[in-house]
């Protein structure tokens, strides 16, 4: 069973009791953290696609940590010119666990009423 969850603006296939890195999160440590924007989810047998999200359709997660992503270095440079810039930057993430995927609620299908004849 997995679903996709849009978190922060950028979108994560998930699966139950998986850890994932995601932009950080206005969250505090060990607090549940709910997504509601689920914009596909599957089961093994069925599959619903939402347009564009999935009503009913929930992920509750854990907030594990607050950490930096590894440097990244922007160097430009302009030959013959005597240009040259350095600079790094490191990216805040947040460390989640999957705690739970609500399934949808199974609807029962309406009977029809025939007008008669």
């Amino acid at each position: 069973m997995f679903a996709v969850v849009e978190i922060a603006g950028s979108q994560f296939k998930v699966e139950e009791k998986q850890k994932y890195f995601v932009p950080k999160l206005n969250a505090e440590l060990d607090k549940s953290v709910t997504f509601d924007n689920v914009l596909l989810f599957s089961d093994g047998e069925k599959t619903l696609v939402g347009t564009p999200n999935l009503k009913g359709i929930k992920v509750k997660a854990k907030v594990l940590e607050h950490i930096k992503d590894d440097k990244v270095i922007v160097f430009k440079k302009k030959r013959r010119k005597s240009y040259k810039v350095k600079n790094g930057h490191r990216q805040q993430l947040t460390k989640i666990e999957i705690t739970k995927i609500n399934k949808p609620k199974a609807s029962k299908p309406k009977e029809k009423v025939e007008e008669g004849e």
